[in-house]
């Protein structure tokens, strides 16, 4: 079963996509990348869940290297979903270049009605 790593961050309606994604039963782990806010007020349970707090006012360097902190070790197969639909482009250089220096392959991935599609 494959993990999935996730930005659950800014952008107006975004939580809402991430979330059905989250709730999803595919995936073994779900890592959000979230800024201490989100994780102090996003009340969500399930099996699991891990949080990576970043701070998002620091340089791409520094973020991308606390998700690298964390994810390493943790991820145990080749590849991850990602899905970057909620957070600023930013975040989402953070994220891809700390799973591409993990050398882990990427399957982006949304929701389209109750199934979960690749793009």
């Amino acid at each position: 079963m494959t993990d999935l790593v996730a930005c659950l961050s800014t952008g107006k309606g975004t939580w809402t996509s991430v979330l059905q994604l989250v709730r999803k039963e595919e995936f073994e782990n779900v890592f959000l990348i979230v800024n201490n806010w989100v994780k102090e007020n996003l009340k969500l349970t399930r099996n699991n869940l891990h949080f990576v707090v970043i701070n998002p006012a620091e340089k791409v360097q520094i973020i991308r290297d606390k998700i690298i902190k964390e994810l390493e070790g943790n991820i145990k197969d080749f590849e991850v979903a990602v899905n970057i639909d909620s957070g600023s482009g930013k975040e989402h250089t953070a994220i891809i270049t700390a799973l591409m220096r993990l050398g882990l392959a990427m399957r982006f991935v949304i929701v389209e009605g109750e199934e979960i599609v690749e793009v």
